[in-house]
Order: structure tokens, then C-alpha cells, then sequence
């Protein structure tokens, strides 16, 4: 039987495994380092199995070993930003979290594609891609899928339409300057730009931006989980399946768009060989300049990682 793991099993992996088993694609294991917290969770969704229809083995450990042999690895361990702690203080958790995982990852799946889910995750996919020394087509981050699932059920809300009618594109990093391609945007095929004005527009580009944020607001003391874990397992799925999907995902560049060395959302196709091309579409003279905003946020979070990354 194939086999996937997601390392993490706080909300956005746990969502994450449920997908995955749910729609067969492979046996999942989930590793996390608190202790009965995976193995939990793996029982529970066990027993919705005879209700939900899946039939691949789930399974929870604190053992690294256990995802050997993995045809992709998901990550989503690390820990969100608790009173007291500044940002450098995060990012050098979340990257040592990151930097033993990618250590597991190259000791006992060396042949497998990499998703890279935790934040900032531009950042954390960079130290999997150094850690690991795996070709930059197996690490790719999974912010654009998330992005333009947001701004596709904006548009649908809006509009009153079935949310699967409607296709949308999110480039650039996963943040504030993200770059929805509104022009790209349709409605069973016909652009968004016949069915609403340009100030309705805007405000979804607004909100598509703030999406996280606005579910942060909400809940206080966590973030969202639901839409990024069925992001992640669709991400997966394209792979398992070898459908070669065209999707917006992060890349390591590699002088596309006229970019090197850093991560950004990008629309490419990917398959059973993780990245398969990087899909380089014309922007038009406002979308550039987004898209280098969006892409020199990224790079002062590499100019972060730098000052604090020490190879493992």
C-alpha cells in the first residue's frame, strides 16, 4: 500500500490525515512528538472508517523511523506565537522544529515530495529544501492552493453560485501581499469582471489577503485549520494520483518571473515528480509590480533565516 505522513498532528495536520484517508489515497501515518496525542487521534479516525468509507491503515507514533518509505511527507509541526515571544523568536522554533524533521525526512524518506505547510512558510520550506538536499522540484509550499481556494469561495459567496463554478488564481507569498490575478478569475468561464464592478472586486481581493486573519480574529487564541488541511490533502492528492494538476503553489526559483533563491507562489504543474514545470504566465505592468512587492517580503524573511540558520 502507498504511504503518506504528515508530521504534526495539531489541527491543520490532523485535518489534514482525515482528507487524505478519506478519499483512499494511501496509508497515513502522523507523527508528532507529544506523546499518545498522534496515536489518539489515528484511533478516532479509524472508527469513522465503516461510516466515511476509506480503508487505508491510520496510524499515530513519536517515532520518526515509522514514515520510511513515504511517498510524500506533509509539514505542519510548529508552534503559533505565544504573549511575550517576537517574531525572531518564533521563527527560530519553527525552524529548528522544521530543520530535525527535514533531518528525518532525508534518513528514511529520500525519495519523497515534501509539502511544506507551516509558517512562515516561505521560510520553513527554504530550511526543508537546504536540511533535506533534496532537487527543489520535491519541496514545494502549499500557500497559493489555500489563497485561491479563499478567493474562490469569496467570489461564489458574492455572487450566489456554486463554489465549484468558480476559478481563481493567488500569486506571490503567502501574506498580506499576496497577488490575486483578478483577471484570471471566471465564473463557469465567463471573468468575474462581467459579473461584478471593480470596487466589489477590490473588497474580495481585500478580504482574500486578510483571509487568515479574519478567522484569527474570530477565534482569539488559534488560527484556521479546515480549509489549510484540505489544501495540504488536495496538494498530495495531485501527486499520488499523477494527474499533473495546474495549481498555484510556492517554488523554489530558479530564475522564473525573474526570480532566484527564494520561495513564491507561482502557478505550476504538479505530479507524481512533485514539480513538474513552473508555469510562467504574462503579468501585465500592475501585476509585476505586486508580484516584486510580494516577492521582497519574501526575500527579507530569507534575509531572516540567514542571520539565524545554522546547517544541521
Amino acid at each position: 500500500m502507498r504511504k503518506v505522513s504528515v508530521i504534526g498532528a495539531g489541527n491543520v495536520g490532523a485535518t489534514a490525515v482525515y482528507h487524505i484517508a478519506r478519499l483512499n489515497l494511501a496509508d497515513v501515518v502522523v507523527v508528532d512528538v507529544v506523546e499518545g496525542l498522534p496515536q489518539a487521534k489515528a484511533l478516532d479516525y479509524a472508527h469513522s472508517s465503516p461510516m466515511r468509507g476509506f480503508g487505508v491503515n491510520v496510524s499515530g507514533t513519536n517515532d520518526y523511523s515509522e514514515i520510511a518509505d513515504s511517498e510524500v511527507v506533509v509539514m505542519t509541526a510548529g508552534i503559533a506565537r505565544k504573549p511575550g515571544m517576537d517574531r525572531m523568536d518564533l521563527l527560530k522554533t519553527n525552524v529548528n522544529i522544521a530543520k530535525s524533521a527535514a533531518q528525518a525526512i532525508k534518513k528514511y524518506a529520500p525519495n519523497s515530495i515534501v509539502v511544506a505547510v507551516t509558517n512562515p512558510l516561505d521560510v520553513i520550506a527554504m530550511a526543508l529544501l537546504r536540511e533535506t538536499g533534496f532537487p527543489w522540484q520535491r519541496v514545494v509550499g502549499m500557500a497559493g492552493v489555500l489563497d485561491s481556494t479563499r478567493f474562490r469561495f469569496f467570489i461564489a459567496e458574492e455572487l450566489n453560485v456554486w463554489p465549484g463554478d468558480v476559478e481563481a488564481m493567488v500569486l506571490g507569498g503567502h501574506g498580506d501581499s499576496m497577488v490575486p490575478l483578478t483577471r484570471y478569475a471566471s465564473v463557469g468561464g465567463i471573468p468575474i469582471s462581467e459579473l461584478m464592478d471593480a470596487e466589489t472586486i477590490e473588497r474580495l481581493v481585500v478580504r482574500t489577503r486578510k483571509g487568515g486573519g479574519e478567522i484569527v480574529n474570530y477565534l482569539k487564541t488559534g488560527s484556521a485549520y479546515y480549509a489549510p488541511g484540505a489544501s495540504a490533502a488536495r496538494m498530495v492528492e495531485a501527486v499520488l494520483r499523477g494527474e499533473t494538476t495546474l495549481i498555484p503553489a510556492s517554488a523554489h526559483l530558479e530564475g522564473q518571473y525573474g526570480y532566484k533563491g527564494i520561495f513564491l507562489g507561482v502557478p505550476l504543474r504538479l505530479g507524481r515528480k512533485g514539480i513538474e514545470e513552473v508555469v510562467e504566465v504574462e503579468l501585465t505592468p500592475d501585476e509585476r509590480v505586486a508580484l516584486d512587492k510580494s516577492a521582497e517580503a519574501v526575500r527579507e524573511g530569507v534575509e531572516t533565516l540567514e542571520s539565524i540558520y545554522t546547517p544541521g
